[in-house]
Parts: structure tokens; C-alpha cells; sequence
């Protein structure tokens, strides 16, 4: 919100938040592939509508992230704040790649904890699947989702 304030020259994030509603409003009403969506706190964020991402990933190079490093992410997702340990022992060895591509991406962080290191989800995590940063609330709409793991 800080960026919108500074661009729209105002101190008033509630100035700042009514302009950036207005903006998302015309964008809506006369962009057909491209949203702009609130989050809370608030947060904006343009984004493909959902119809359309089949025919975008047809055009895709490559994805951000493997199927493996989704599935580890996940489980820090569901889990967290869940150890290194703990993660070989449900994924295996190769879960340390994982790690280090979701840290790159900046969806997780760690800190030490004993011997080993705990894993929780970032704020870029939460904003980038739409997805609320407080922890409880993020299960429960990962379990609404069916992201979560069976």
C-alpha cells in the first residue's frame, strides 16, 4: 500500500486504497484476460483470470516451481513450522533441492532450531496463492482448496 500511497501522492492509505479500488474496477470492467484483485491488508495484485491460465500455460517455458518442490512446499504450508528432519523423513533426501528453490522463489524462511532448521511460509507465499498470512486460517483454506495432502 506504501507504493500506491507514494505514486497516488497522498498520505492517506484510506485515499490510497479508494483509488487503487477504483483502478481495479476499470480494469475489471474492460480487461478480459487480466484482473485485479484485493487482498487483505489490503493488497493488490494483478493477475490472469483463471479461464484463461489453461491457454497460458501453453505458452509457459518452463513453471516456477517443480511438482516435487509444490508437494514440499505444501507440507511446510500445512505444517509449519516443521524441521528439516521432519521433512526427509515424509520426502526424502532430495527435499534439500526443494528448499533451496522455494528460498530462491522467497515463499519460505527458515530459522535455526537445535541441530536442524524450521521451515514456515513467507508473506510473497500468502499473497502470491491468495492465501491469508495468519496460520490457522491459511489451513483451513488449503483444506477448502483440496491442497492439502492425502
Amino acid at each position: 500500500m506504501e507504493e500506491i500511497m507514494r505514486v497516488a501522492g497522498t498520505a492517506s492509505e484510506r485515499k490510497a486504497t479508494a483509488m487503487a479500488r477504483e483502478i481495479a474496477k476499470m480494469v475489471n470492467s474492460t480487461m478480459q484476460a487480466v484482473e485485479v484483485v484485493e487482498y487483505a491488508g489490503p493488497k493488490f495484485a494483478m493477475q490472469l483470470k483463471a479461464q484463461y491460465t489453461p491457454t497460458a500455460r501453453k505458452f509457459a517455458t518452463r513453471p516456477l516451481l517443480s511438482r516435487a518442490a509444490l508437494r514440499t512446499l505444501s507440507y511446510i504450508a500445512f505444517f509449519q513450522s516443521i524441521s528439516s528432519a521432519e521433512l526427509v523423513q515424509r520426502r526424502g533426501s532430495t527435499v534439500y533441492q526443494h528448499l533451496k528453490e522455494l528460498e530462491e522463489v522467497g515463499f519460505i524462511a527458515s530459522e535455526r532450531s537445535g541441530r536442524s532448521r524450521a521451515y514456515r511460509t513467507t508473506g510473497r507465499f500468502a499473497e502470491y496463492f491468495g492465501l491469508s498470512t495468519e496460520t490457522t486460517t491459511m489451513k483451513r483454506q488449503l483444506e477448502s482448496r483440496t491442497l492439502t495432502l492425502r
